[in-house]
């Protein structure tokens, strides 16, 4: 008996696409903001960008089906870290910016 995975690994495909192109649009958008910090603002910019490019990493590998990605089965997980600090940090730079 053979099993028909159906369209499920493409949509997963493009789910993993879908977010690596999210976090490349906040990453610019926290770099363009925190521009302005000085240091303090370099330095959250160059953290973002760092944390853009693991996270773009592991995107590109789930996200053209080329095999598991390095974190030892947890990108799911490590994906929800990611948008939930890079939420958090645009909340931050926002903030900074209103006031």
């Amino acid at each position: 008996m053979t099993v028909d995975p159906g369209l499920q690994p493409e949509r997963t495909r493009l789910a993993w696409r879908r977010t690596a192109l999210a976090l490349t649009v906040v990453t610019v958008l926290a770099v363009r903001l925190a521009a302005d910090g000085g240091v303090a603002g370099t330095l959250v910019a160059g953290l973002a960008v760092l944390t853009w490019g693991a996270a773009l990493t592991l995107c590109w590998r789930r996200g053209t089906g080329a095999g598991r990605a390095p974190t030892g089965g947890l990108p799911v997980p490590l994906a929800a870290l990611v948008a939930a600090g890079y939420a958090l940090l645009g909340t931050v730079l926002v903030l900074r910016t209103l006031w």
